[in-house]
């Protein structure tokens, strides 16, 4: 870990399934652009190195990244997520002290995709989850990455259907309309708070989310890089200079 006390350190949380080494792409860009930068990435618990845990809720995954945060010496730091991690950074800095937050592509609402899970559930309990994963991962747009980029997404990762399961939980268990409260009041809280929050997406951002998006944080910065689900691997030049300026 690098480390330079005239900026705020970046935490990297990677998505469902993946570990830290999703941010080795972004990290080689973070050492020539912006060196001394402090920079952790972690593995979210039952992810990589890290311990399983019986549960995964987003409150309680918060709690353990800043357990690891506040062991490794970082104050206020930015915190980058992806994917899932980009829920877990949302949630984080809703509840412990951060420079800012930074959503690579991802949807703060279950939306169509929460019926998808809610859909898949029995299947996802039974002998073949593997197929709702590989369908999922089908719509991913994995086969435009570079080479290098694909070889890190197909190896550096480890699904199981206790981690499926486990992070959506909150879907599986609760209505569009709680969650919807839940992350409303987290995006207030992080808004009251001047905290700035950039959402990196993929795509044009659906005019309904995007409405409900700047109604509860108007302060928030959308960036559209097209392609692929996995922006830091598309193109962690342009991601590592984003968040080189913050």
């Amino acid at each position: 870990m690098n480390d330079d006390a005239s900026r705020p350190p970046l935490v990297l949380l990677h998505g469902l399934t993946y570990d830290r080494r999703q941010w080795d792409p972004v990290r080689r860009e973070l050492d020539m652009i912006d060196p001394g930068r402090a920079v952790l990435a972690l593995d979210l618990p039952g992810h990589g190195s890290a311990p399983r845990r019986d549960s995964y809720g987003m409150a309680e995954v918060a709690e353990v990244l800043h357990g690891q945060v506040t062991e490794a010496g970082l104050v206020d730091p930015i915190v980058v997520g992806h994917s899932v991690g980009a829920v877990v950074a949302t949630t984080y800095a809703a509840r412990y002290p951060v420079r800012g937050v930074v959503n690579l592509d991802q949807i703060l609402l279950p939306g169509p995709f929460g019926a998808v899970v809610r859909q898949a559930e029995p299947t996802l309990r039974g002998p073949d989850w593997r197929r709702v994963w590989d369908g999922m991962l089908a719509g991913m747009g994995i086969d435009s990455l570079p080479a290098p980029a694909r070889e890190i997404v197909t190896t550096a990762t480890d699904p199981r259907p206790d981690l499926l399961l486990g992070y959506w939980d909150e879907i599986l268990h609760g209505t569009d309309e709680e969650i919807a409260a839940e992350r409303g009041r987290v995006l207030r809280s992080i808004g009251d708070r001047g905290i700035p929050y950039r959402w990196v997406t993929s795509s044009e951002p659906p005019a309904r989310y995007l409405a409900w998006l700047t109604g509860v944080l108007p302060e928030i910065v959308v960036t559209v890089l097209p392609g692929s689900h996995f922006p830091h691997l598309a193109d962690p030049t342009t991601v590592a200079r984003l968040l080189a300026t913050g």
